[in-house]
């Protein structure tokens, strides 16, 4: 059997290594698989669940949700997103504005980070105020962040 720990796929990522778009690759995951867990005991049906989730995955929602949250944001956080959100990307999605995407872009590499980081208490807090944003009915803190 080989020892090698890269073959075996549990190889630990450094955050700090990893490039912008990178880190929003992992936080786009992280966020989908949040709405999700988030969505899925409603009780509806796939297709509905489906609908209602890209309601908050979408860029425009996300951006959204940046600008609101930004404010709570730590200065080290900041500058992730705007390194970010300055990223050059090479494609845009249809439906999207491009300076949304850009906005998503850092709100993503945000939670990669927080994620890799194993900031798990801040990336809960922020994933459940941007929950809340998107879904105020649901929401009993108004998408604020509190510490």
């Amino acid at each position: 059997m080989n020892d090698d720990s890269k073959s075996s796929g549990n190889r630990a990522v450094g955050a700090d290594s990893l490039s912008s778009l990178a880190l929003a690759f992992v936080g786009d995951a992280v966020f989908n698989l949040f709405v999700r867990t988030m969505l899925v005991g409603s009780g509806k049906k796939v297709r509905d669940l489906h609908r209602e989730a890209i309601k908050f995955v979408k860029a425009s929602a996300q951006a959204d949700i940046l600008r609101k949250i930004d404010a709570y944001l730590t200065d080290a956080e900041k500058n992730i997103v705007r390194i970010a959100r300055n990223a050059k990307v090479n494609t845009v999605p249809k439906n999207a504005d491009i300076m949304d995407y850009h906005y998503s872009t850092g709100f993503e590499a945000l939670l990669g980070y927080l994620y890799l980081t194993g900031q798990n208490e801040r990336l809960n807090r922020i994933l459940m105020a941007s929950f809340n944003l998107v879904s105020p009915s649901i929401s009993d803190t108004g998408g604020q962040i509190s510490d």
